[in-house]
């Protein structure tokens, strides 16, 4: 594990903000880190960087106890959180180069980083005029000057139009897929998450609600079948009338719980000799809107 927290809790006051957390990050992993607003997110990311210190539990990040080892351990962590700390007055470039000069990390990192968040074109444009989703990149860009093996980013799609979103999708994909980087991604777009993430973790006021693979996610989910068929209601009321549980019925499908590919197979010959018209039958799954509803409100 990257990160491996136990029993990480920490207050605001009074207030207990992070409660009783325990993280495991893979290496290699896109880990999104999910939660509504004021879940705890990016206490739990300020408290992994060191920002503030643990009231309670222990953080250890490749596989070293941070308190005790805070320098080394954060030489190899990049991190954006929520907005990137840029120079709006110098380039892309230059903001790169200022940078590395503080790292103290050879100049032609530079280049090296401009590449690979596909800012080249735009190097010598100043940082103010870049878009949303170019200062994003650039801020990622400056994240991974130092060529680190874990990357942390609080929010990196916060405010980004479609494009801008895509960018850093396929930006944070292409880091773990072909420099072996490990990225922690806090974010309340699921749909977004979803499409890159490995692992997640759910919060919800402090607390790991879920965590584990995607898979493990969708394994915890009913997949359902829907029947797109001509009347959905007489359609219902028949498959119930032969022992099948129906979940929902609306205008355009009737669903049941799907337990075998055979079942399906059975469920369509049913209707169609019954004088039905079966437009489509397929297997769903929930996405993960839907997963993180169902965990969060029963909690």
């Amino acid at each position: 594990m990257v990160i491996s927290t136990e029993g990480l809790s920490f207050n605001f006051g009074n207030q207990q903000v992070v409660r009783s957390l325990s993280l495991q990050v893979p290496e290699g992993s896109i880990y999104g880190f999910l939660g509504p607003n004021g879940a705890g997110k990016t206490t739990t990311i300020k408290l992994l960087l060191n920002l503030l210190k643990t009231d309670q539990g222990s953080i250890r990040v490749f596989d070293q106890e941070l308190q005790s080892n805070r320098i080394s351990i954060l030489s190899q962590i990049g991190s954006l959180i929520e907005q990137p700390a840029i120079y709006l007055h110098l380039s892309g470039r230059e903001n790169l180069v200022n940078r590395a000069l503080l790292l103290q990390v050879p100049e032609k990192r530079v280049d090296e980083m401009l590449d690979l968040v596909h800012l080249k074109d735009a190097a010598n444009k100043k940082a103010g005029k870049y878009s949303l989703g170019m200062k994003q990149r650039l801020g990622i860009a400056l994240a991974l000057l130092s060529d680190p093996k874990l990357l942390i980013l609080d929010e990196p799609t916060n405010g980004l139009d479609p494009n801008g979103i895509i960018e850093v999708r396929e930006l944070l994909i292409r880091l773990v897929t072909q420099h072996k980087k490990t990225v922690f991604v806090s974010s309340h777009l699921l749909a977004e998450v979803e499409r890159m993430a490995t692992h997640v973790g759910i919060i919800h006021k402090g607390e790991m609600l879920f965590q584990g693979s995607i898979k493990d996610l969708e394994a915890i989910s009913q997949p359902q079948i829907q029947v797109e068929v001509n009347d959905t209601v007489e359609a219902a009321n028949f498959l119930k009338k032969q022992g099948l549980t129906v979940t929902g019925v609306n205008d355009e499908h009737v669903s049941v719980p799907f337990t075998s590919k055979t079942q399906m197979g059975e469920i369509n010959t049913l209707l169609n000799r019954n004088g039905y018209t079966v437009y489509s039958i397929r297997k769903v799954n929930k996405d993960l809107e839907k997963l993180f509803l169902d965990i969060t409100q029963n909690a």
